[in-house]
């Protein structure tokens, strides 16, 4: 946003702070207008023809802008990525604590990767680690929304899963 000086239009349409129409004036007598106010000539429409000013604080006006910011991302939920790897002949037990790992990730709202890593000769067996991604996604069906569905990425294969959204 341009202010005071820095406007550089001969005509502009003015607006006092309150809202009301000052109507089409000068760029000089719009800010002279404005310093006798104390307050500052601010351009909110530069692309209008004339273009619109503004009168009012603008330092009260960036402040309230920044709160207002602050209070927005606050309020905005970010989810963190958390990672369950696994490998294709993993056991009945170890498989219990990676899936009690991924419940936890999920009730603290956090989206969690299952990853299947293999290695060597198990490669050629991708059906293997399919098998346990939707072993996984069964017993968490309850809780999660698949958002990407198992892929085969060079020699892992990964699906994400997110909590679903709590009313």
């Amino acid at each position: 946003m341009r202010i005071n000086e820095e406007i550089r239009a001969r005509e502009v349409r003015v607006i006092a702070g309150e809202g009301e129409q000052l109507g089409i004036m000068s760029g000089r007598d719009a800010l002279q207008l404005a310093q006798e106010r104390h307050l500052d000539l601010v351009e909110i429409a530069p692309t209008a023809k004339p273009p619109v000013c503004r009168i009012m604080d603008y330092g009260k006006y960036r402040y309230e802008q920044q709160k207002r910011d602050k209070e927005a991302r606050k309020k905005q939920k970010t989810f963190d990525i958390k990672e369950v790897k696994l490998r294709p002949g993993i056991e009945d037990h170890d498989f219990g604590v990676k899936f009690k790992n991924a419940v936890r990730f999920l009730e603290d709202g956090d989206k969690v990767k299952v990853t299947i890593m293999f290695r060597g000769r198990e490669l050629s067996h991708p059906e293997l680690g399919e098998v346990l991604l939707k072993k996984m996604a069964e017993q968490l069906k309850d809780m999660v929304v698949i958002e990407r569905a198992p892929k085969l990425e060079g020699r892992n294969m990964i699906m994400i899963v997110a909590p679903k959204a709590t009313k």
